[in-house]
């Protein structure tokens, strides 16, 4: 993939209040099963949101999907290039595929932003430099390759990457820093996850703070 121009963007200098205690100490971790696996619970909300119990994820995902709690990172570097992964070829859902730069699901009770940031760092090994809220998104989107379906809320988050990446192969098969017309070049060319439309459009708005109006 051809190496974008560098730019100045000035809209890295201001710093930007979250809203949220970044040093909180929220440390939440998935249930061991009655076998002695790993079971891993996703919080499941209602139509505006609130929590309403647990599920566990698999099951979650099965038609017809129970309504949980997600989220969607969009980190870009300083040339206000967009940090693209594409999916390990392991993973049970999309595998193989490009998406954005993290998404996930918090634990229950641990916080959107926490588990975002926890969960980049775990699959990308890098921390973001900056993280910012961009609103949330709800949508309902079967996965005809898997037969799974992605019915979240999804909280959107937007922010700046300043170290190298150094991805985890086990979750990370590549990753890419590209410029808005090189993502549509990719787009055009390769396979994305079935939710990666839906959660661009929605953070869009925060997108263009972060890296500019060429987006």
């Amino acid at each position: 993939m051809p190496q974008s121009l560098p730019t100045d963007p000035t809209h890295f200098d201001a710093e930007i209040d979250t809203g949220l205690d970044v040093e909180a100490d929220v440390s939440v971790a998935p249930r061991a099963d009655s076998a002695g696996g790993t079971e891993i619970l996703l919080e499941l909300v209602d139509d505006e949101g609130v929590t309403i119990g647990t599920a566990e994820k698999h099951w979650a995902h099965q038609q017809p999907g129970r309504l949980h709690r997600a989220f969607s990172v969009f980190l870009f570097d300083r040339q206000g290039r967009l940090l693209l992964q594409r999916r390990a070829l392991g993973k049970y859902h999309s595998p193989g595929v490009w998406s954005n730069t993290c998404c996930g699901h918090p634990y229950p009770e641990e916080p959107p932003f926490v588990a975002a940031a926890r969960r980049t760092a775990e699959e990308l090994g890098v921390a973001p430099a900056l993280l910012c809220e961009a609103g949330t998104v709800r949508y309902d989107l079967p996965d005809e390759a898997s037969g799974l379906i992605e019915r979240e809320w999804n909280h959107l988050f937007v922010g700046l990457v300043t170290a190298p990446v150094a991805p985890n192969p086990d979750e990370v098969d590549d990753f890419a820093f590209v410029t808005a017309q090189e993502l549509r070049e990719l787009r055009a060319e390769r396979p994305f996850s079935v939710w990666f439309e839906t959660v661009f459009e929605a953070a869009l708005p925060g997108i263009r703070e972060i890296a500019g109006r060429d987006w």
